[in-house]
């Protein structure tokens, strides 16, 4: 590895932990892993991870209230999951939405696709925005057969795909303007445009965007601008989950730069997409920031184990904190060009990733005689019971009751001075607690088959068992639905609690060999 003059970061932000990989002048390198939110002791996981490496490294005393020297550093590369979680929790800014005049209701009508036929209460996603304005204005593709009738001095222009269209009614800008500050006196300040046939005419979105901006809007996401294709049902959902998104990561990057001299300026920063590629942090938006975590993995399995460990294709297993990302590779990334993520439809290519609610901080319940695990996660903050912060039993903690997980190797970044192990005595606390519940209900059903009482290990190991199945339906939905043999591909296990499931999910599966990365 050729020498190099400053310190380069690697760095992916997850929902329960963040992980920094540095490389140090010269070649030395640093791994460093830190509570994704840890409010006590810092405000920024990613900015904390590389103060503590200088600090370390350099000898260099650098308080942690106070902008760090940016002298030393190369460049920073981070995958983060700012975004996604913004649209899963529903987090993300108040926005409105601008659409052509009388298509007020159509990204709330959708595609009327019911992918749950069968439910008996069909729950219909909510919408990102919360206020629709009209914008009277029309354009229509030349036709040279129709006959209605039209203006003597009709407008004629060309679209960037080479279509001739009609400008049947130009921008009424007057109330235009008395709508914009209707919503912005809500205290509303991103916007939505999505116009018809916006997508080769982008005319008429410039005209608002520009005229929003001088109102004061502070973020506007022009569907001509974030995705310009046809189809203006998907096309604004994307535009929608722009404006919603974006404003939150800018909000994000501007706190991360903060915490450096100069806000970054003259560091190489870049930030995975969802495609799977690097792009400026000034260019970083919402709508490819989706997976902009879960596709720094996908790169790094592709690029170290298929066709230099093994000739099979490479099924990929990233199980972290909050969820788990299942993806294939075999020679080339698989790519998909329309995903649905948490109801919201988004037009915009993406590395093809499935995810479950299911990883090391997802929960354990007991209801009505079953084991679930999640969809609800204990995330960082306050996160399993054996982080010492009265969080809730995890998939962690059963694993920890097990001994699959060792506190010894585990970092010692917990308790207030953030150098205590894991707490195993509140994992066996709370399994303690919930053997109980569960035999109580076996004892009271009429004719039980299972005479003996449970353990706690059985328990323990009935949601592990639980989990690893749920983990299993995306990978058989990457493979076998696509017409793949399952048990002829290698299982590339990453993410902090991958090498806890990998063999058992491999097993379930029929593949006979895994990798894990060091």
């Amino acid at each position: 590895m050729a020498a190099i003059s400053g310190f380069q970061f690697a760095i992916d932000r997850g929902g329960t932990f963040t992980d920094v990989y540095a490389r140090c002048p010269g070649g030395k390198t640093r791994v460093m892993k830190l509570l994704s939110e840890d409010p006590a002791n810092y405000t920024d996981a990613p900015r904390e991870g590389i103060r503590r490496i200088l600090e370390e490294e350099t000898g260099n005393k650098m308080p942690a209230s106070q902008p760090l020297d940016t002298s030393q550093i190369d460049w920073i590369r981070m995958g983060t999951t700012v975004a996604t979680n913004a649209l899963l929790e529903r987090k993300g800014v108040r926005m409105a939405l601008l659409v052509t005049k009388g298509f007020r209701d159509l990204l709330y009508i959708g595609n009327q696709a019911r992918p749950k036929i069968f439910d008996l209460e069909i729950a219909t996603p909510d919408m990102l925005y919360e206020e629709v304005v009209e914008v009277a204005e029309r354009v229509i593709l030349e036709d040279s057969t129709c006959q209605l009738s039209k203006k003597p001095d009709l407008q004629i222009v060309t679209g960037t795909t080479g279509e001739k269209l009609e400008v049947w009614e130009s921008i009424d800008k007057e109330q235009l303007t008395k709508d914009l500050q209707r919503i912005y006196d809500k205290g509303i300040r991103s916007l939505a445009v999505v116009l018809m046939h916006a997508y080769t005419f982008d005319g008429h979105e410039q005209e608002v965007g520009k005229l929003a901006l001088e109102m004061g809007f502070e973020h506007v996401s022009l569907s001509s601008a974030v995705m310009p294709m046809v189809r203006i049902v998907p096309r604004g959902y994307t535009a929608c989950a722009d404006g919603y998104l974006t404003p939150c990561i800018k909000t994000y990057l501007d706190s991360f730069a903060g915490g450096f001299h100069n806000s970054l300026e003259g560091i190489r920063v870049l930030f995975m997409q969802s495609d799977g590629g690097l792009t400026p942090m000034d260019r970083f938006n919402g709508s490819r920031a989706i997976l902009s975590g879960p596709a720094g993995g996908v790169v790094g399995y592709a690029m170290t184990t298929y066709k230099r460990q093994t000739e099979l294709p490479v099924i990929g297993f990233d199980m972290g904190g909050t969820s788990t990302d299942v993806s294939r590779y075999a020679g080339e990334y698989e790519h998909v060009f329309e995903t649905t993520t948490a109801g919201v439809t988004i037009q915009a290519p993406q590395l093809d990733i499935n995810t479950v609610a299911a990883g090391g901080g997802s929960r354990l319940f007991f209801r009505a005689g079953l084991f679930q695990v999640g969809p609800e996660s204990a995330g960082a903050h306050p996160g399993p019971s054996c982080y010492r912060k009265g969080g809730p039993l995890t998939v962690t903690d059963a694993n920890l009751v097990l001994g699959r997980l060792l506190p010894d190797y585990f970092p010692k970044i917990f308790g207030k001075s953030e150098d205590q192990p894991l707490d195993r005595e509140a994992s066996l606390n709370g399994f303690k607690e919930l053997t109980e519940q569960v035999n109580e209900f076996l004892s009271s059903q009429p004719g039980s088959v299972k005479k003996d009482p449970m353990t706690m290990e059985e328990v323990a190991m009935g949601f592990i068992n639980v989990a690893n199945e749920t983990m299993c339906r995306p990978i058989r939905a990457l493979t076998q639905a696509k017409g793949h043999d399952t048990s002829r591909h290698v299982l590339a296990c990453f993410g902090g609690a991958g090498g806890q499931h990998a063999c058992a999910i491999a097993r379930s599966l029929g593949m006979a060999t895994v990798f894990v990365h060091r």
